[in-house]
């Protein structure tokens, strides 16, 4: 299937904060450009929605990173982190990314989840099958899942020029 890019299109982008953040900081020590994610995947299209999903901790260091977000346009949801008996801790938004593009979805023509993670491959498929949106991935393809890239519309692979998207990059 070609994929269609026009100005009219209206778009929504779901963004995977911690999937982006960790993948970026294992593979180039660096940190996310989220302001040049979004310009990248919206392609001069008609911008919905975008959303971060982000995880609060009890120190609140990630403030003013939720501001900047904020400044750049992009909406913040938070939770906060979970930490279990034993010291282990999660913070996963999957559930919530993905009744956000479920009812998002009858209000725009294209869903862009900025995601490498598999467990969203049923969304996309929901997504394309039953609410007829194009799906557009934008994650690094190094730590993509291989069936979420295959399921994707198209996909933008943050790995083919990561100092576009990346702040502080490291030397490897």
């Amino acid at each position: 299937m070609a994929v269609i890019k026009h100005a009219h299109q209206k778009v929504g982008v779901f963004i995977d904060t911690q999937n982006l953040y960790h993948s970026a900081k294992n593979l180039y020590k660096a940190k996310v450009n989220f302001g040049q994610i979004l310009k990248e995947s919206v392609a001069n299209r008609l911008l919905i929605r975008a959303i971060a999903y982000v995880i609060t901790t009890e120190t609140g260091e990630e403030k003013a990173f939720f501001e900047a977000l904020v400044k750049l346009g992009i909406e913040t949801k938070t939770k906060n982190l979970q930490v279990f008996l034993g010291g282990a801790k999660k913070g996963d938004w999957d559930v919530g990314i993905a009744v956000d593009a479920i009812k998002f979805a009858p209000k725009l023509d294209t869903v862009i989840l900025a995601s490498g993670d598999g467990d969203f491959v049923p969304l996309l498929e929901y997504l394309k099958v039953n609410q007829g949106c194009q799906v557009e991935v934008i994650a690094f393809g190094r730590s993509s899942s291989s069936r979420l890239i295959e399921m994707a519309d198209d996909f933008i692979d943050l790995d083919k020029n990561p100092k576009k998207y990346l702040l502080n990059q490291s030397r490897r």
